[in-house]
């Protein structure tokens, strides 16, 4: 079957269109809570660090995936995901007294809330992506969220922005809890048979350890979780790097650095319509390493400072990137059972996620005191040597 037909299969089950449409509505609303945050912060104490603060507040409840995650396993995912989804939508509502910067603290509360929230819906999410679709359709299904996520970035950056310096940050505050309450009537909608968990007698501390022991126990799944990790790493670094490239690499002013997000951002949406029959023709591990060289050479392209071949990376990195992740999330569906499957999703996003969060500093140190075209190829050839390592290891045959 070509990419068109399991694409077109996959979005005319009903399961499946309410489940990315809620994919679209929650990371839409996300979107635009943390990207007008920062406006917002800045606006209000016109602190560059504090504004910096609201992407690390998102970011901190990954560390703790693996304990959040076993929410996902004690109790049946739909209903939770409908429950969170409605208590973000309150919870976003009280962001509309925040009027001054006294009242900050409620919105790094917020965001703290958010991102601990988050991390329990892509455990549950992504354990409950093999009941939605057959198994063989994962690759298709985990790519189009990729699309979705992707394809929704390219929008709240402009509608947010826009809706802020038109009403401020309480109308964005009620307009993202419009979003979660539409997400949440989606997954309401989802007719997936789940039964309840089974009681288990074991404490908390065995029942976190499961999911990092469900991955360990998997050899297919090790080299796809911790390449991806380092591949991660590296694109946090080179994430830091972007507006070294416009503004010393290209001599463009620091709004020019959108360009280069979009021209990512589409290389990603193409990607999630391609993805899963890519993982049937090459298989897991050389889908990824296949991704990961791709990404490596759109990297190291950028040291070339000329604004085609850096619009051309930015596509490949766009394209690349999200390989790994693809393959790994859909190895782990695959592989795991059920009954650990949102503790080893969150276990997998912990590894996945918090080396990129640790690089975006790194990359930011490394700017200071090097020149960004050395980094670049230096990190170009890191990412090749990990696709070489993901190519060793990939499946019989």
């Amino acid at each position: 079957m070509t990419a068109t037909g399991t694409v077109t299969r996959v979005l005319r089950d009903r399961e499946a269109g309410l489940y990315l449409g809620g994919v679209v509505g929650g990371g839409l609303a996300g979107s635009l809570l943390w990207l007008t945050a920062g406006v917002w912060v800045k606006d209000l104490t016109g602190s560059s660090a504090l504004a910096a603060l609201c992407t690390f507040a998102v970011w901190a409840p990954t560390l703790f995936g693996p304990v959040l995650g076993t929410l996902a396993d004690r109790t049946r995912r739909r209903p939770l995901l409908v429950h969170t989804q409605l208590a973000l939508a309150l919870l976003l509502l009280t962001l509309c007294a925040v009027d001054s910067a006294d009242r900050l603290w409620l919105l790094f509360t917020v965001l703290v809330l958010y991102g601990a929230t988050g991390v329990v819906q892509d455990a549950a999410r992504g354990a409950l992506g093999p009941r939605v679709v057959d198994r063989d359709l994962l690759g298709d299904f985990n790519g189009l969220r990729t699309t979705a996520g992707e394809g929704v970035k390219l929008v709240a950056p402009l509608l947010g922005a826009a809706l802020y310096t038109a009403h401020g940050g309480a109308a964005v505050a009620v307009l993202t809890a419009a979003l979660f309450a539409l997400t949440a009537g989606l997954y309401a909608a989802l007719r997936v048979p789940e039964p309840r968990p089974a009681p288990t007698t074991d404490g908390w501390r065995e029942q976190v350890a499961a999911g990092a022991a469900a991955l360990w126990r998997a050899p297919a799944l090790r080299p796809l979780v911790v390449g991806g990790g380092a591949v991660m790493l590296l694109a946090g670094v080179n994430g830091a790097l972007v507006f070294a490239v416009v503004d010393e690499g290209l001599g463009r002013p620091p709004g020019w650095a959108g360009a280069l997000y979009a021209a990512q951002g589409a290389g990603s949406v193409v990607l999630g319509l391609l993805a899963g029959r890519l993982l049937r023709r090459w298989g897991d591990h050389r889908f990824a390493a296949g991704g990961t060289a791709l990404f490596a050479a759109g990297v190291a392209l950028r040291a070339v400072p000329h604004e085609p071949v850096a619009l051309m990376a930015s596509v490949a990195i766009g394209a690349g990137l999200p390989c790994v992740l693809i393959a790994a999330l859909t190895a782990v569906q695959r592989e795991v059972p059920d009954a650990v499957l949102g503790r080893a999703v969150a276990t997998a996003h912990t590894l996945l996620f918090v080396p990129n969060a640790l690089a975006l500093g790194l990359g930011a140190a490394l700017v200071a005191v090097a020149d960004h075209r050395t980094v670049l190829v230096v990190l170009g050839v890191c990412g090749t040597a990990v696709a070489g390592a993901l190519l060793a290891r990939r499946q019989p045959g």
